[in-house]
């Protein structure tokens, strides 16, 4: 039948008992199943980690610039990742630069969740939020 009409015999589904075949023509048949994967894999969105680096002695009007950036990030769906950097005598006032990270985090929680705390790694606080 499918020589009469100038068109393949084409296995569709092989996994399925008893497996599917179609008479059509297998050359279009394979153009629109690449075109399928390229718009699958065009429209899958990767999150990325997107950092935001901050000192101790950051001024209120910064800090709000860099959480609005941070909304921002989160509105769109990446990850966000802020870094709080001491350096020399700064390690003294660690509780002060936990503390902004704590009211960053405070100020986040409409648009997004904790996915890692913040810890103190060596010279850095950091801490990672996710979008909702």
């Amino acid at each position: 039948m499918a020589r009469e009409a100038g068109l393949d015999l084409v296995e569709v589904a092989p996994g399925n008992e008893p497996p599917v075949c179609r008479i059509m023509d297998y050359g279009k048949w394979l153009y629109e199943q690449k075109r399928k994967d390229k718009l699958a894999a065009k429209k899958q969105h990767t999150v990325t980690l997107k950092e935001i680096r901050l000192r101790p002695e950051i001024d209120k009007h910064d800090q709000e610039i860099k959480v609005n950036h941070a909304r921002e990030f989160l509105e769109k769906g990446h990850k966000v990742q802020f870094t709080m950097m001491f350096r020399g005598r700064e390690m003294m006032h660690a509780d002060q630069g936990r503390a902004i990270v704590n009211e960053i985090i405070k100020t986040l929680e409409p648009v997004s969740k904790i996915e890692r705390g913040a810890i103190m790694l060596g010279k850095r606080i950091t801490t990672v939020l996710g979008p909702k």
